[in-house]
């Protein structure tokens, strides 16, 4: 993928600007193209990156054959998200769980997986299931278990707006998919975090 186009986002923007019938020229405006660009620069840096690439730092867990790993649940990555339907923002967070087989990676390689595949045009949907998808592709764990919960931009701003509310989807892999086991994981998403 090509790397994000500045000048043409600030011209797309300008002309944005003129269509909604103001005047990109004026003071408060001038800047806007420029800024929106960064801003851009920024919310979609994802698009180049291979989520899998950053789960590398992956070590041999020290397990007899046949034993499985105890679970790794990091809670309340946050996150922000571009919805690809209007281009507005969704924040909230993501807690991420997977049952070792043989690979562990650092804690800090799960957060970086959730904001490289935020950083694109997404949907909260698919946002889960890529996710997942990277962590067992990445991991080959013997189950996977993605929740995000977030709050919308189009849905507090525009249409019903509903700013207090928010949507929780699910992605779910292997052993994490069986229900008792999901419910498990489930009920120590909603824990206390002391």
């Amino acid at each position: 993928m090509a790397p994000i186009d500045s000048r043409r986002i600030e011209a797309a923007v300008a002309e944005i600007l003129v269509a909604i019938g103001d005047d990109p020229s004026r003071p408060g405006l001038l800047t806007t193209p420029q800024r929106v660009a960064e801003a851009y620069a920024e919310f979609f840096a994802g698009l180049d990156v291979d989520p899998v690439a950053l789960l590398h730092d992956e070590v041999e867990m020290q397990t007899d054959p046949g034993e499985r790993g105890e679970l790794v649940l990091q809670r309340g990555i946050a996150l922000r998200s571009i919805c690809e339907h209007h281009l507005l923002p969704f924040t909230g967070v993501a807690h991420v769980a997977y049952l070792p087989a043989e690979r562990l990676t650092g804690l800090g390689r799960i957060a970086r997986v959730v904001e490289a595949l935020a950083a694109r045009p997404q949907l909260q949907e698919r946002l889960g299931e890529e996710i997942a998808e990277a962590l067992e592709a990445g991991l080959a764990p013997h189950g996977v278990l993605v929740v995000i919960d977030a709050r919308h931009g189009c849905v507090g701003a525009r249409g019903p707006r509903q700013a207090e509310s928010s949507t929780v989807t699910i992605a779910s892999r292997g052993m994490l998919a069986e229900p008792a086991r999901r419910a498990e994981v489930m009920a120590l998403i909603g824990g206390s975090s002391a």
